[in-house]
């Protein structure tokens, strides 16, 4: 059987050399550990599962400016979820 426990700077030694699977298996043990800087950090590396992990953080909470960093950052949905929660109905609240 193969391991599966595979340590992460392994998965980092990979990701340097290019390996866009160990990238997104830093990005999804970065997301469990809920450690939101390393997410941005793996997503400005060009992390695209980054990119989906912090979007999906971000929509929720309604954090328009980090969804535009997302979006600025090269994930292309995080832009689409800003324009949506842009473009929806005010719910009548003043801030």
């Amino acid at each position: 059987m193969a391991n599966t426990n595979i340590d992460r700077e392994t998965l980092r030694e990979l990701a340097d050399e290019g390996n866009e699977t160990a990238l997104d298996r830093l990005a999804d043990l970065a997301d469990a550990a809920g450690d939101l800087g390393d997410l941005s950090g793996l997503l400005d590396e060009g992390s695209m599962r980054a990119g989906f992990l912090l979007t999906r953080r971000a929509v929720p909470s309604g954090d328009l400016r980090e969804l535009q960093r997302i979006s600025d950052a090269g994930y292309e949905e995080a832009g689409n979820e800003l324009e949506r929660l842009l473009q929806a109905p005010d719910d009548g609240h003043q801030d």
